[in-house]
């Protein structure tokens, strides 16, 4: 009896067991294979670096086809970041074959923080050994801002062409092929792949966005003292277009699961766990930032005020001081191109005229560029001075020299009796070859401001005294001398500052740069601060 029943109870534990394990059988197969997960990348490139955060998340699912959306958010050190929100479906044939379709809505902040939009289509057929891949991007809602930090001024013979910055956005396609090399075995659990492919994009009226794309990404679906079912994958990707140039890019993605449901990512076929896969996809909405608008002929300042253009292409160095003189007085002179002059030609400037190679101009719709022509004039044993500045005079922007050879003179002369005077911005070179001195800057009997400016005297051979600012008249002078670069060389003597008793340095003289030369004389009250602490007096 007691043999029976230790048999019959065998039995029927046997029984029951079997029971177990085939119910638990039948729960794993009811269980959903796929499971929600994040990926976290990390790209560092050549011309800029990025981060991406990627939700993967299934929203229904049977044995062979998964409806999911995905949600990313990237983010790169140029100030730019960028939203995708997508749904996608996947479909596994009996081919071996998983093929699949996907739509986002993109929302990008560009660098310049402007926000543009597109819609992308994507559809993708992966096997074991081949990925195909294609996608179409289209732009929606507003394409196209102002970037006033791209707008540009330029001359064109006597007339200013404004055209205005713009960022817009692209519509186009990319599309690659990926090829699994055949370095480990089709179910091992780390492959490696490289791909192929090409992206366009355009817009009216800007330069295409076209070319080519190659990647290589190693992946291993096993990470040890990781969860079940994370992945790792390191990547290299390399691309050119003639807009943006070449750029590179590595890649390392880490996937954590976030284990609510889904089967074990070891329990899964290879192409089973390929459903999970990333979608890949143009990492931006793509844009470019120039200068599209069409040109405008701009004949105002930033101020309201009119100006006029003179070009070296169409007036001589000589004739110089007759185009000026006949823009009358309170105007403005934008110079551009390289003027020579010679003895008896100072271009001595009207009341209130300002003479200059750099302005701020206003297109007719309101907006502002800066124009910086580069201009030059250059005087040859000019006597007194290759420019000469009068009562409200301004100069700006400008190079001046003057070569003497024999009696010398200055750059640049602040007449007597001139006032409300100002000198910025400008390089003011004198150089001296013969027995005699020169001046980079004389400043007579006025109220002049002088600042931003570099003042070099330059002599050679048998030259006397080289001074870089002088400011020693008979009667009252008062300067203001700030941020200037000042230096005096090569003469048996050399001075950066010529100051005398009738003259008083206003305060804030400061943030002056100290060249070679040494301070002369006394002047009534103030001094020329410089940058290594020393002054004049």
């Amino acid at each position: 009896m007691v043999t029976r029943s230790v048999v019959y109870s065998a039995s029927l534990l046997a029984a029951v067991m079997g029971l177990s394990q085939v119910a638990s059988v039948r729960a794993q197969d009811a269980q959903p294979k796929w499971g929600p997960h994040i990926d976290l990348e990390a790209k560092p490139g050549t011309k800029r670096s990025l981060g991406e955060a990627d939700l993967f998340i299934p929203v229904a699912q049977s044995a062979d086809t998964l409806l999911f959306a995905s949600l990313r958010l990237r983010m790169d050190d140029n100030d730019s970041n960028e939203g995708n929100y997508g749904l996608g479906v996947r479909h596994m044939l009996d081919s071996g074959w998983n093929i699949g379709g996907y739509g986002y809505f993109d929302r990008r902040r560009t660098e310049f923080d402007n926000h543009f939009n597109q819609v992308t289509l994507g559809v993708e057929a992966l096997s074991q050994d081949w990925d195909l891949r294609a996608n179409y991007y289209a732009p929606v809602g507003r394409r196209s801002h102002n970037v006033d930090s791209l707008n540009t001024a330029e001359v064109s013979g006597t007339s200013v062409i404004f055209r205005g910055g713009e960022e817009r956005s692209m519509g186009g396609f990319d599309a690659e092929i990926g090829w699994r090399v055949p370095l480990f075995d089709t179910s091992a659990d780390r492959q490696f792949r490289i791909y192929g492919g090409g992206y366009h994009f355009s817009e009216s009226g800007v330069p295409d966005v076209s070319g080519p794309r190659v990647r290589a990404e190693l992946t291993f679906d096993s990470v040890p003292y990781l969860w079940d079912g994370s992945r790792f994958s390191l990547g290299a990707e390399w691309q050119r277009d003639d807009p943006r140039g070449g750029q590179g890019f590595l890649t390392a993605r880490l996937r954590i699961p976030l284990q609510v449901y889904g089967k074990p990512a070891s329990t899964l076929t290879p192409m089973e766990r390929r459903m999970a896969d990333p979608v890949v996809r143009d990492i931006d909405v793509v844009s470019q930032a120039g200068q599209f608008s069409a040109p405008e002929t701009v004949t105002q300042l930033a101020n309201g005020s009119s100006f006029t253009v003179i070009n070296s292409a169409s007036t001589a160095g000589n004739d110089l001081d007759a185009a000026v003189t006949a823009a009358g007085n309170n105007s403005t002179v934008l110079l551009a191109g390289s003027f020579q002059t010679t003895t008896g030609n100072t271009v001595s400037l009207a009341t209130g005229q300002t003479l200059t190679g750099l302005a701020t101009v206003r297109s007719a719709s309101g907006r502002t560029a800066v124009i910086n022509t580069g201009a030059s004039i250059s005087g040859t044993s000019v006597v007194g001075s290759t420019v000469q500045l009068n009562a409200g005079g301004r100069l700006s922007g400008l190079t001046v020299t003057n070569a003497y050879s024999g009696v010398g003179g200055a750059a640049v002369l602040v007449a007597d009796g001139s006032n409300n005077v100002v000198v910025e911005n400008s390089i003011i070179t004198v150089t001296q070859s013969g027995a005699n001195g020169a001046v980079a800057l004389n400043i007579g009997e006025s109220t002049t401001t002088v600042r931003g400016n570099t003042l070099t005297a330059t002599g050679s051979g048998t030259a006397t005294t080289m001074t870089a600012l002088s400011a020693a008249s008979a009667a009252s002078t008062t300067i203001a001398v700030s941020g200037n670069s000042m230096s005096a060389s090569g003469g048996t003597t050399n001075r950066i500052a010529n100051l005398d008793v009738n003259t008083t340095i206003s305060a804030g003289s400061t943030g002056n740069i100290r060249g070679s030369g040494v301070c002369n004389g006394t002047p009534a009250s103030g001094s020329i601060g410089f940058t290594n602490g020393t002054t004049c007096p």
